[in-house]
């Protein structure tokens, strides 16, 4: 980072505490991320946001144009989960609404807050570390990028002159991965769906694998598993990419011998992000720490490097476009440079290794002899005082006829370890000191190895240390030249762990490709999660929604599945939209770009109030955010108000949720819920089945059916097994019977459920018309399908005008009657005249090539009827 006059004036004014709650959205591991926040003034605010990873040396810059509750901004504060948030301090005095919305947050991001000062926030400061930090060939398109987007490049200056002047950390000329993240790329998950669809914790045990990322992380690498989270957290919006990355799975998965040779070189990738971040950071005060730290980097690096040739060998062949870039980027070309620097100062068969005194030696002799001539005199000297040590070590087991062994650790340095049986019942003699009594061993020192560890091994090893420090510096200081090309190796490296762990999940599962499309369409949907708990128990189900049935009510008895069905929704459309494979049989998936789930909370009398509260505020939420691109699960909504309250909000939002145009999946008790919107328009009726052989008991079948439940009692059936007293249910029995009696007595308006059914009617006709046209059927099988939908569309018109005859047989034929339904007055009723040009005598005259033009012509009639139905 280049160096800049240090303020005389202090440059941060007093911190919030940290938060003290466990994230709701779980780390994969422990990482250092500062992020800076700053808004514009005005009704529509506008935030800019900056993080910088110091652990992975990654810097992202995004704006946000955000409601008046600031969702997007906190959303993306929770999914990068910083250690740090940077806000101006004029924010402070008096407290901003942003401001205030980040302080009731700080539980859950497990974050503090520091106030820095207005001058750091300097947008012509940004610009400078994007020119001086980013890595040369990015810079032109960062700029680009960052171009109009103000207060992400204040933020991206703030951050950075946070992290030079309080952390002490010096980032190196061009190393710096920086991007700019538009907020439009990706899903919006809001925290609360995070949570409740379980993305990446499990509810009832933080330490479980059962939630999503928990399925999903086959990964055999830190980069993979990183990569995984996000996007488990920002699911991509991209059809392109997603198909990409479908390609790449399904290649993968057939090709057996480049899926296992893949597998096998990502099992020696070490986690490139921190040692590359380690190697481009500069330390503020070199010492024997760091350098020591250094070696071990360039050791790690060492390996690294070696495994990137083994995934190019591995991908030799590969079609998919994707697997071809990340090849290009794994080699030889791009890393031979790399290796042929290592390869010049460090010795080949240096390798990184764990155990202290394996890696000691490794730093010890990680340098080639012959570049210091200083170096290879103290290796000898250390090279000796170790032996002394196995040799004093070897004399005393002698002398005192006990078996030792000589161990290693970095805080006591040489130790020796006693099996407890070698001493026999006899007194540990007094030579040895610092005793340590284990379960089956004893561990201890004496004064001389002691003096040996302090004088002759440490101060050696010291002189080591030190004189390896220059030839490792320049090293790293040529190593920096070629960071660009590392780091994208590294990105690659971990997208192919990522694409490897779907192909994985494909060799061992029954998924199946998605297909993206317009319509949501299902077969033999499984939940991903329940599957992997209960393989072979679960029962899958299909699932379809279009724009006419985009409303889906689903009832059904307590533990029929209702939950588990609209979970399963979710969560296979977040799994598409990552580019992994989903367990069906046939899929396919509209690009969604916001998901909100309202599930239901456990019971809890203490604190139903608050439950009812937060349901509401949620709702709320979902209803302020919620378009025709959005998807929604809501279970068991109004449960924690009384019945008649409870129904009459919950309809109210079903309205609001139907008219939003978006995917909706209302899971429900109310049984009148879906008698009343039954006939509205998008709007679908659906249950879980479930077998009632007597009253005393009940079959869950965990299907999908047509239609509302059928009251059955089944709530009676479930309070007999439990069992309650049978006096009790008996009178509840009574009860129910007769309030469903009053209920039967209630009279419909037959006109207008009768002109509601029609216009559905008439909708599905022409939706079904437009998907021909759009689809790929020609010729002698769009003929015939068009015979079967002309055979379905009578026979349930026919139906229908039947019905309403029964009910009200003096409807007037001439204002509401089928008749309508023909183009001219003298016209018949579609299908009841050989006259009438029906979807029957037209697809029966056709040839192939009037079929396009005979379904565009279908779709105009429907349309034209559906709306004079509505306008009547």
């Amino acid at each position: 980072m280049p160096r800049s006059s240090r303020p005389s004036t202090s440059y941060t004014s007093a911190s919030t505490s940290y938060g003290t709650g466990a994230s709701t959205i779980a780390r994969v591991e422990s990482q250092q991320v500062i992020c800076a926040v700053a808004e514009s003034r005005g009704v529509a605010p506008t935030v800019g946001l900056a993080f910088v990873n110091v652990d992975t040396g990654e810097a992202v810059l995004c704006q946000i144009n955000d409601s008046q509750t600031y969702v997007r901004t906190i959303h993306k504060l929770k999914v990068y989960g910083p250690s740090e948030i940077l806000i101006v301090a004029t924010a402070s005095s008096p407290k901003s609404k942003l401001f205030s919305i980040i302080e009731e947050n700080l539980e859950d991001i497990c974050s503090k807050i520091t106030l820095l000062d207005r001058r750091y926030w300097a947008d012509s400061t940004g610009y400078e570390y994007i020119q001086s930090l980013a890595f040369k060939e990015d810079i032109e398109a960062i700029k680009i990028s960052v171009q109009g987007n103000y207060y992400s490049i204040c933020c991206i200056a703030a951050a950075l002159k946070y992290i030079e002047l309080v952390l002490n950390l010096q980032f190196s000329y061009h190393s710096l991965r920086m991007r700019y993240e538009p907020s439009e790329g990706s899903m919006m998950i809001d925290v609360s769906t995070i949570y409740s669809l379980e993305l990446v914790q499990n509810l009832q045990n933080p330490k479980s694998d059962h939630c999503l990322f928990g399925l999903l992380n086959e990964t055999l690498t830190a980069m993979g598993a990183r990569l995984l989270r996000n996007n488990i957290l920002q699911p991509l919006t991209d059809p392109d990419v997603l198909k990409t990355r479908y390609l790449a799975v399904e290649e993968l998965t057939t090709k057996e011998e480049m899926f296992f040779a893949t597998r096998a070189a990502l099992k020696n990738s070490l986690d490139a992000d921190r040692i590359l971040t380690a190697l481009i950071v500069k330390p503020a005060k070199p010492s024997l720490q760091t350098t020591e730290q250094a070696i071990n980097k360039v050791i790690m690096l060492k390996q690294f490097v070696l495994s990137v040739n083994p995934v190019f060998e591995a991908l030799t062949g590969a079609r998919s476009s994707m697997l071809n870039n990340i090849r290009e980027l794994c080699a030889p070309e791009n890393i031979s440079p790399i290796q042929d620097l290592i390869d010049e100062v460090i010795n080949e068969d240096t390798t990184y290794a764990k155990q202290p005194l394996e890696l000691r030696n490794q730093r010890t002799y990680a340098v080639k002899s012959g570049i210091n001539g200083l170096l290879d005199v103290a290796r000898t000297t250390y090279k000796e005082a170790t032996e002394d040590a196995y040799q004093h070590c070897t004399e005393l087991g002698q002398e005192n006829d006990i078996q030792l062994d000589l161990k290693y650790e970095n805080a006591r340095q040489f130790y020796m370890k006693i099996p407890s049986t070698e001493l026999d019942g006899r007194e540990l003699p007094a030579v040895f000191t610092n005793v340590i009594r284990r379960k089956n061993n004893i561990e201890c020192q004496t004064l001389e190895l002691m003096k040996r560890n302090q004088k002759a091994i440490n101060v050696s090893h010291q002189e080591v240390v030190l004189m390896s420090d220059q030839a490792v510096d320049s090293l790293i200081e040529a190593v920096r030249g070629h960071m660009s090309v590392l780091f994208k190796v590294c990105e690659a490296v971990g997208l192919l762990d990522m694409i490897a762990a779907f192909s994985q999940l494909v060799t061992v599962n029954d998924y199946t490709r998605p297909h993206l499309t317009d319509t949501l369409a299902i077969q033999a949907a499984r939940h991903p999660i329940k599957e992997k708990i209960m393989p072979n128990k679960f029962v899958p189900n299909d699932v379809y929604a279009t724009q006419q049935t985009r409303f889906q009510i689903i009832t059904g008895s307590n533990m029929s599945g209702k939950s588990t069905y609209i979970r399963t929704v979710a969560l296979m459309s977040i799994m598409a939209q990552i580019g992994s494979f989903v367990p069906a049989s046939y899929a396919s998936f509209p690009i969604l770009h916001q998901m909100f789930a309202r599930l239901g909370m456990d019971d809890n009398i203490e604190t139903n109030v608050s439950t009812f509260a937060a349901e509401m505020r949620e709702i709320a939420f979902i209803l302020r955010n919620i378009d025709r691109r959005s998807m929604a699960i809501v279970d068991e909504l109004g449960r924690g108000t009384s019945t008649r309250d409870g129904l009459a909000i919950a309809l109210a939002i079903a309205e609001a949720l139907v008219s939003s145009k978006a995917l909706v999946w209302f899971a429900t008790h109310f049984k009148d819920l879906a008698v009343i919107m039954h006939e509205r328009a998008g709007v679908q009726n659906l249950h879980l089945t479930a077998e009632m052989e007597t009253e005393q008991s009940m079959t869950m079948l965990y299907k999908i059916a047509q239609g509302p439940v059928q009251e059955s009692h089944y709530g009676l059936t479930i309070a007999r097994v439990v069992p309650l007293p049978p006096g009790l249910v008996d009178h509840a029995a009574a009860i129910a019977h007769k309030l469903e009696r009053h209920i039967l007595r209630k009279k419909e308006n037959p006109k207008a459920v009768f002109k509601e059914k029609r216009r559905k009617l008439v909708l599905n006709l022409k939706e079904h018309l437009v998907q021909a046209q759009n689809g790929t059927l020609k010729g002698e099988v769009l003929t015939a399908w068009l015979k079967g939908l002309q055979r379905e569309f009578v026979n349930r018109m026919t139906a229908l005008e039947a019905e309403a005859a029964r009910i009200s047989p003096k409807m007037d034929d001439g204002d509401e009657t089928m008749d309508e339904w023909s183009e001219g007055s003298g016209q018949q009723r579609l299908g009841t005249s050989a006259s009438q040009p029906s979807v029957m005598s037209i697809s029966s005259r056709m040839t192939s090539t009037e079929s396009e033009s005979t379904i565009r012509a279908m779709s105009e009639l429907s349309t034209v009827r559906a709306v004079s139905d509505n306008e009547r």
